[in-house]
């Protein structure tokens, strides 16, 4: 099939471009949203009268992409998920998930102009493209993590593997600590149950020495 492309698309052509396509691509896709014409002679008379129009409408609605594309780009969002030691997801972040958390954030984002090549499956920072117009896109970065304190750690540039490797070490501290405080408790019931032990006329000896009177006592 060939068509007219009435704006620029990615891959296959800028507007006015005669291209040759797959005839499902251009009835599904290209024909029914408006950015392409069957190329035959009525149509390319009809484009070449509303061509000036069809330039103008497409300045303006570049500018218009440019300006939200100054707002967007390089913007960074938070997406918690849960996830395996390793860093894999039990799930995804799909084109649905990213776009309702741009709108959630205030941005006017479908979901169509989510580029994916497929949906996230593991932790980390995450770039991916918002097509905002055929000649404008910008960048966002999801920061998916398993919760806002490991977000807050991606950010500043940790691996999974190190934030992994300090978890242990945090681990191993609390145990270490808590080790001290079981063998301090450990030696006093050593020594309790080492008084218990002793026979009992020596402790009757320690308790009589405990209560005799110190000689040196000024009110005697």
């Amino acid at each position: 099939m060939e068509v007219i492309l009435l704006e620029r698309v990615d891959k296959l052509g800028n507007m006015g471009d005669v291209v040759t396509i797959k005839d499902g691509y251009g009835r599904n896709f290209l024909l029914p949203q408006g950015k392409a014409l069957r190329s035959n002679k009525a149509n390319l008379a009809k484009f070449e009268a509303q061509r000036a129009a069809l330039e103008a409408r497409n300045a303006e609605q570049r500018g218009e992409a440019q300006t939200e594309a100054n707002k967007i780009d390089g913007h960074k969002f938070i997406v918690i998920r849960q996830a395996s030691d390793s860093g894999a997801l039990y799930g995804s972040v799909s084109t649905r998930d990213v776009a309702d958390q741009l709108k959630a954030e205030g941005f006017t984002i479908e979901r169509r102009q989510i580029e994916l090549e497929q949906p996230i499956k593991e932790l980390g920072l995450h770039e991916i493209s918002v097509v905002l117009h055929p000649e404008v896109t910008a960048t966002v970065i999801a920061n998916v993590a398993r919760s806002e304190a490991e977000a807050e750690l991606q950010a500043d540039g940790k691996s999974i593997s190190e934030l992994r490797a300090e978890e242990e070490a945090a681990e191993a501290a609390e145990f270490d600590v808590q080790s001290l405080f079981d063998e301090d408790a450990d030696i006093r019931d050593d020594i309790a149950t080492s008084e218990d032990e002793l026979p009992e006329e020596v402790r009757d000896g320690e308790e009589a020495a405990d209560a005799a009177p110190d000689d040196h006592d000024p009110k005697i």
